[in-house]
C-alpha cells in the first residue's frame, strides 16, 4: 500500500513537470526558459552601473527583477533598459521571449547586429533600438513580426538595403530608420509615419528602381533629391516651370470658390461646418502598445461618466471606473479644459511620449480618446486605489507594507528621472498619485501630465501646478522645476506614510502652522520619533526603519534644490545603502551654516526666505487639487 501511495506521488510529480514544460515555461532540467533566455541577454551585455544585478539564474521566476515587466499570469512581456549604459551585443537568446510585447533598449551602446532570432517575437508591438551602435544589415525576420507597430532602429550603424520585406509589415505604424549607413532604393511601407534622412547612400545614383516609392518622405529627404537630378533640357526645364505655376494657380483659384460655396452654404442654411470625430472608425491602434478608443466606447464603458462610476477628482480631471466591452475593468481620466489642452498632433505626441515610460513602478497607459473638446486617458484599474485612500482605510497598512511602498514610489521616480528617454519630472508626487496593485504595490500615476497640460513651455509652466503642503519652495516662487522638485514632494510623502496623515493634517495635528518640517527637526533631534508615527500602527513598527525614513524625508526636504539627494540615492537609502554617510554630511554642512549666520542676518540663508515660511506660502498660494 505504502508503495502504492509512493508511486502516485512520483506519478503526479511526472505530470506535473511534463506539464509545466509543455506549456513552454520550464525545461526537461527544471529551468524557466524565460530565465534562460534573460540571462543569455545579461552575459552577453558589459554592465557597468550594475542594474541587472538581481537578475539571477537560479530563479524560478524572473518577474521580480528590474527592468522586466510581466503580465498578470507571470509571462515576460516587456524589457525596457533604456539610458543603462550598457555595452555589449544583443543575444540571440531574444528570440526565446516568445511573449514580449515591449523591448525599449534606446539610448545605450550596444553594438554587434541585430540578431535574427528577434524575428521569432511574433506578439512584438513596440521595438526601440534606437541610439545604439548595431551595425550589419537589417535582418530580413524583422518582417516576421506581424504585430510590430512601433520600429525604431535609428541612429546606429545599419548598412545594406532595407529589406522590401517590410512593406508587408501591415500593423507598422511609425518607423524611423534615420541616420545609418542604409543604402539602394526604399519600400512602400504601410506605416503613416516614418523617417529615413541621414543615409547618405540610399538612392545615390538617382536610378534606383521605386526610390521614392509611395510614402510621405521627409523634406529634406525630397529637396535632396531634387538638386541632384539634372534637367534634360533648358526648353524643357522652363515648360516644367510654367505648367507647374499654371497648375498651382488653378488650384489656388478652385480653392478660393469652393470656400467661398462653404461660406455661402452656411450663410444660407444657418449650420454649422465641423467634422465628427466619433465617425471616424479607422486608425483603432495609434504608436507602441497605445489605443486610441472612441469617445462614446468610453461613455457607455462608464455609463455616461456617472457619478457612481466617479473614483477619484485632481487638479487634472476627474477619474472614472469603466468596464470595456471585452469585460476588462478600466479608469478613465477625463482632463479638465480637454479643448484647451492643445491639438490633435501636440496631445497625440505628448500621450505617445508618456506611453513609453515602462516601469513595473509606474501606471501603464492604455490609451486615449480626443475629440473637438475632449481629451481622454485609459488606464488599468487598480484595485486598492492610491495610498492616501488606503492610509484612511481599514484594514491598517502595516509598516513592512508602507516601506515597500515608498521603496517602489522611489524606484519609479527614479525611472522617470535617470532612466527613461525623454525624461520626465512629475511636479505632483503625492500620497494621492501613487496608487496600489492587487498586492499592495506603488504604482506611480498622472506622471506627465503636468507637462501635458502647460505644452506651451517645457520649462516654466503658466501656472504652478502641485498640491498643498507638496510645493517645493523654488518652485513655488519662481515656477521653474527640476527633478529635484519631485525629490521634495517624495519626502513630504515619506512623512505622510509614517504619520498617516496628509501634509496639512500633519501641520495641524503638530499645532505648528505651516511648521511642519521644523517641528519633524526638532522631534528627530529630541529623538521622540514615536509623537509622528501613525496611532493606528500602535508599537508595530521598527524603530531604526522609522528613524531612517525621518531622515530620508529630511534630506528630501531641504531649502535648496542642491542640497537634496537624487532619486537614486534615495532609493540607495531606503535600501540600506549609504544613509549614513550622507546624513552625517548634512549635519556637518547645516552647523557650517549655522555658525555662517551667527555672524549675519537672522534669517537662516542670507539671499533666501526661510524654508518653513515658505512652505506657508506654499499653503495659502496653492489652490486645492
Amino acid at each position: 500500500m505504502e508503495m502504492t501511495r509512493r508511486d502516485a506521488v512520483l506519478c503526479c510529480l511526472a505530470f506535473l513537470c511534463l506539464w509545466t514544460s509543455a506549456c513552454g515555461l520550464l525545461s526537461t532540467k527544471g529551468v524557466n526558459y524565460e530565465v534562460q533566455a534573460l540571462m543569455g541577454i545579461k552575459n552577453s551585455l558589459h554592465d557597468p552601473h550594475a542594474v541587472l544585478n538581481n537578475w539571477d539564474e537560479t530563479s524560478v521566476d524572473p518577474c521580480s527583477w528590474t527592468l522586466i515587466t510581466c503580465s498578470s499570469d507571470g509571462l515576460v512581456i516587456g524589457l525596457g533598459a533604456p539610458s543603462q549604459n550598457l555595452s555589449g551585443s544583443l543575444a540571440p537568446t531574444i528570440g526565446n521571449l516568445t511573449n514580449l510585447q515591449l523591448v525599449l533598449l534606446q539610448s545605450n551602446n550596444i553594438s554587434g547586429h541585430v540578431p535574427s532570432d528577434i524575428g521569432r517575437l511574433l506578439k512584438l508591438r513596440t521595438l526601440d533600438l534606437s541610439n545604439n551602435n548595431f551595425m550589419g544589415p537589417i535582418p530580413t525576420t524583422v518582417s516576421h513580426m506581424k504585430s510590430l507597430q512601433y520600429l525604431r532602429l535609428n541612429n546606429n550603424s545599419l548598412s545594406g538595403e532595407i529589406p522590401l520585406s517590410l512593406s508587408n509589415m501591415s500593423q507598422l505604424a511609425f518607423l524611423d530608420l534615420s541616420y545609418n549607413n542604409l543604402s539602394g532604393s526604399v519600400p512602400h511601407f504601410h506605416a503613416k509615419t516614418f523617417n529615413i534622412v541621414g543615409n547618405p547612400l540610399i538612392c545615390a545614383t538617382g536610378t534606383e528602381k521605386d526610390c521614392f516609392g509611395t510614402a510621405p518622405f521627409p523634406l529634406s529627404f525630397a529637396l535632396n533629391n531634387s538638386q541632384n537630378s539634372q534637367p534634360s533640357s533648358g526648353k524643357s526645364k522652363s515648360h516644367k516651370i510654367a505648367l507647374a505655376l499654371g497648375s498651382s494657380l488653378g488650384c489656388i483659384c478652385l480653392l478660393i470658390l469652393g470656400f467661398g460655396f462653404l461660406l455661402w452654404w452656411r450663410h444660407r442654411h444657418n449650420k454649422q461646418i465641423f467634422f465628427d470625430v466619433n465617425e471616424h472608425h479607422h486608425e483603432q491602434v495609434c504608436l507602441g502598445n497605445l489605443k486610441r478608443f472612441h469617445f462614446k466606447e468610453l461613455q457607455n464603458a462608464t455609463n455616461n461618466f456617472s457619478s457612481k462610476n466617479l473614483i477619484g477628482k485632481g487638479g487634472f480631471g476627474n477619474v472614472y471606473k469603466g468596464y470595456l466591452r471585452d469585460g476588462t475593468v478600466v479608469a478613465v481620466k477625463r482632463l479638465k479644459d480637454g479643448n484647451a489642452i492643445g491639438g490633435e498632433i501636440q496631445f497625440q505626441t505628448e500621450v505617445e511620449m508618456i506611453s513609453l515610460a515602462v516601469h513595473r513602478n509606474l501606471l501603464r497607459l492604455n490609451g486615449f480618446c480626443m475629440t473637438a473638446a475632449e481629451r481622454l486617458l485609459v488606464y488599468p484599474y487598480m484595485s486598492n486605489g492610491s495610498v492616501a485612500s488606503r492610509l484612511k482605510a481599514k484594514p491598517v497598512l502595516d509598516w513592512g507594507t508602507r516601506k515597500r511602498i515608498a521603496i517602489g514610489a522611489a524606484r519609479g521616480l527614479l525611472y522617470l528621472h535617470e532612466q527613461c528617454d525623454p525624461k520626465i519630472i512629475h511636479r505632483d508626487v503625492k500620497a494621492a498619485n501613487i496608487l496600489l496593485d492587487d498586492y499592495c504595490e506603488a504604482v506611480v500615476g498622472d506622471f506627465g501630465l503636468a507637462k501635458l497640460l502647460d505644452h506651451r513651455d517645457s520649462h516654466v509652466t503658466t501656472a504652478v501646478r502641485g498640491t498643498v503642503g507638496h510645493i517645493a519652495p523654488e518652485y513655488l516662487s519662481t515656477g521653474q522645476s527640476s527633478e529635484k522638485t519631485d525629490v521634495f514632494g517624495f519626502g513630504i510623502l515619506l512623512l505622510e506614510l509614517i504619520s498617516g496623515l496628509r501634509a496639512l493634517e500633519f501641520g495641524k495635528s503638530a499645532n505648528q502652522k505651516g511648521a511642519m518640517l521644523d517641528w519633524v527637526k526638532k522631534i528627530h533631534q529630541e529623538k521622540k520619533l514615536e509623537m509622528i508615527v501613525d496611532k493606528d500602527l500602535k508599537n508595530n513598527y521598527d524603530r531604526i526603519e522609522l528613524e531612517e525614513m525621518v531622515q530620508v524625508a529630511l534630506l528630501c526636504t531641504q531649502y535648496l534644490p542642491s542640497h537634496r539627494p537624487k532619486m537614486s540615492e534615495v532609493v540607495r537609502m531606503l535600501e540600506g545603502d549609504g544613509l549614513a554617510e550622507k546624513w552625517a554630511a548634512s549635519q556637518r554642512a547645516e552647523a557650517t551654516r549655522s555658525r555662517a549666520n551667527e555672524f549675519s542676518s537672522s534669517e537662516r540663508y542670507s539671499d533666501l526666505t526661510d524654508d518653513s515660511s515658505l512652505l506657508v506660502q506654499a499653503m495659502e498660494l496653492s489652490g486645492p487639487r
